[in-house]
């Protein structure tokens, strides 16, 4: 059962933070029901779980997971405001994981009998390592939605979208250290970031800047880090 729930929230993972750009989410909050988006987003999940499961075994299970996502969506589009946005995301998360897992266990608790290509652990190991791309940039987004950014970046020009890669490739390469017993090496590249970000707070003077860039960087790699924990306590369980 639990190759089954693992590719169910990759497919997860994919249709709600790969395969969802941001203008069909300002659509979806703006229109709400009414936006096309929203429709097409569940059709996206729902190809994604039969693609990934391949098996129209689940057909009941992939439906009702559908069903489920799109009741949660709406709910969220439905009572989230400006200021509690940050809650509903997490919630709608949270609730989409939990859907998956109940269903999962109600329909098929106990049944063992897979035949299938990836194994759990890898299944696993991929998921982790997707969630510490876009998925964690979007949630790391969400919680900085609060203070205005542009303020106090304005007059530092940079890369577009540099942050962005700059942080996915941290967090990989702190979910590989760790993986592999090397946690000296974290404790390097946490080094070798301070030193050259160093430059840029003493050069900005600016307390608020400085606090944005320690919270950012503590979260990217708390987050990391407890990714790559979660990942070494799990694969010797599925």
């Amino acid at each position: 059962m639990m190759i089954l729930i693992l590719k169910l929230i990759l497919a997860h993972i994919l249709g709600d933070f790969f395969l969802q750009p941001q203008k069909w989410v300002k659509d979806k909050e703006k229109k709400k029901l009414k936006s096309k988006w929203l429709y097409i987003h569940i059709a996206i999940h729902l190809a994604l779980m039969f693609l990934i499961v391949w098996d129209l075994s689940y057909m009941v299970l992939i439906l009702l997971i559908g069903v489920s996502h799109f009741i949660i969506d709406v709910l969220k589009l439905v009572f989230q405001k400006k200021k509690t946005k940050r809650f509903y995301f997490f919630a709608d998360q949270a609730l989409h994981v939990i859907s998956i897992i109940v269903l999962t266990g109600l329909l098929y608790l106990g049944d063992f009998a897979f035949t299938l290509t990836f194994s759990p652990s890898l299944l696993l190991l991929i998921i982790c390592i997707l969630f510490l791309t876009q998925p964690t940039s979007i949630i790391m987004k969400t919680i900085f939605s609060k203070w205005s950014i542009s303020k106090l970046t304005k007059g530092n020009e940079s890369l577009k979208d540099a942050g962005k890669y700059i942080g996915v490739l941290e967090r990989v390469l702190v979910f590989i250290f760790i993986v592999v017993g090397h946690w000296e090496a974290v404790g390097f590249l946490i080094t070798a970031k301070s030193v050259f970000r160093f430059g840029d707070l003493t050069a900005s003077k600016e307390r608020k800047l400085t606090e944005y860039i320690l919270i950012g960087t503590l979260i990217s790699f708390g987050i990391a880090i407890v990714i790559s924990l979660v990942y070494l306590n799990l694969r010797n369980y599925v």
